[in-house]
């Protein structure tokens, strides 16, 4: 619709018909413009021949003109949502049997061992979609992608928002991720609760203490599955382990100060894994920390105990008694204590 059509209209509305010449004159076009305004309105059902004598053109309401227009567009977009509202109430009329066949299921297979990442993924997802009331987990390392964490903050809000309660328990090296830091601060601010400890003992999830996924053991050759636990007394017992861990662990909502306890976890345990005769590499990968990292914590403990090699910070570890008088690692003679198993080499 431009200017000169809808100045046309306007005169075909005083004057109660489309007369050409009449708004020609009128509007002082050429017979051109005239029949182009003319050709317009009529695309636009705003003039239609008059009943009983289809050579006079009158003017019509512009909400008559949209009905004529859209009723066609708009008749067809309901019967399709009337269609769509047909199909969604069918499919979730099989929910209730769908549930109880399933449950029914699982308590026959009381465990699934899970080699496809993919089917795995989809089986994570569902049961996060149906989780009513509790999601615990525990995950060991960090460093994941932004994206991942985008994807796991979006659910983690879904869930808390319909009444779930999320606790997490990671690794105290997770408090130094910026990326996991911008998850934490989100979901704890909706009421998730998070923790950390210097050591977990692997990935595990757990819903609504019915079912727990465990991370499938001494695979080679692909990405590790999962178990996946049905069984009442096996998953109780997951859950009486998840809460030693998270009643040992420290509260973690990012920027509130930290304690210093936090730092003395992880550096006894950094000198109980040396002291247990493990490489850096192993002693990074049981901590969730690169190599880089954690020979770092290695030189700042090494400071602290004014040694110059770690059989001397060994020495003095044993001396301060860090590791308390009862430990006594693997291979040492008795008495030798903490020094006896710190690797001599770096």
């Amino acid at each position: 619709m431009d200017d000169t059509s809808a100045s046309a209209y306007q005169r075909a509305v005083l004057l109660g018909r489309f007369v050409r010449a009449e708004i020609a004159a009128a509007l002082d076009m050429g017979e051109p413009e005239v029949i182009r305004a003319e050709e317009t309105l009529m695309t636009m059902r705003l003039l239609r021949p008059m009943p009983g004598t289809p050579e006079v053109l009158v003017p019509v309401s512009p909400d008559a003109a949209a009905a004529d227009l859209v009723g066609p567009v708009e008749n067809e977009i309901r019967d399709l949502q009337q269609s769509v509202a047909d199909v969604k109430s069918q499919m979730l009329g099989l929910l209730p049997a769908y549930f109880e066949t399933r449950r029914r299921r699982n308590q026959a297979e009381a465990f699934d061992v899970i080699t496809d990442v993919g089917v795995l993924q989809s089986m994570l997802d569902e049961w996060g979609a149906r989780c009513r009331s509790e999601l615990l987990t525990v995950q060991p390392g960090g460093n994941r992608s932004n994206v991942d964490m985008k994807k796991a903050e979006a659910n983690a809000l879904t869930r808390l928002r319909r009444g779930v309660g999320i606790r997490h328990l990671y690794q105290h090296t997770i408090r130094s991720d910026v990326t996991a830091c911008d998850y934490v601060r989100n979901i704890v601010a909706e009421g998730a609760e998070v923790r950390t400890t210097d050591e977990v003992v692997d990935r595990m999830f757990i819903y609504d203490r019915e079912v727990a996924f465990l991370p499938e053991q001494q695979v080679e050759g692909r990405r590790p599955g999962a178990i996946v636990v049905r069984e009442p007394g096996l998953v109780a017992f997951l859950c009486k382990v998840y809460e030693h861990q998270w009643a040992g662990a420290a509260p973690f909502v990012p920027g509130t100060p930290e304690t210093a306890d936090i730092a003395d976890d992880l550096k006894r345990s950094i000198i109980r894994l040396m002291a247990q005769g493990h490489k850096d590499e192993m002693v990074a990968r049981r901590l969730g920390m690169s190599v880089r990292t954690c020979r770092r914590h290695i030189a700042r403990i090494m400071e602290e105990m004014e040694s110059t090699s770690r059989f001397q910070t060994g020495v003095n570890v044993a001396l301060y008694g860090l590791l308390g008088a009862d430990f006594a690692p693997a291979g040492a003679a008795p008495g030798e204590g903490a020094a006896a198993a710190l690797p001599r080499t770096s």
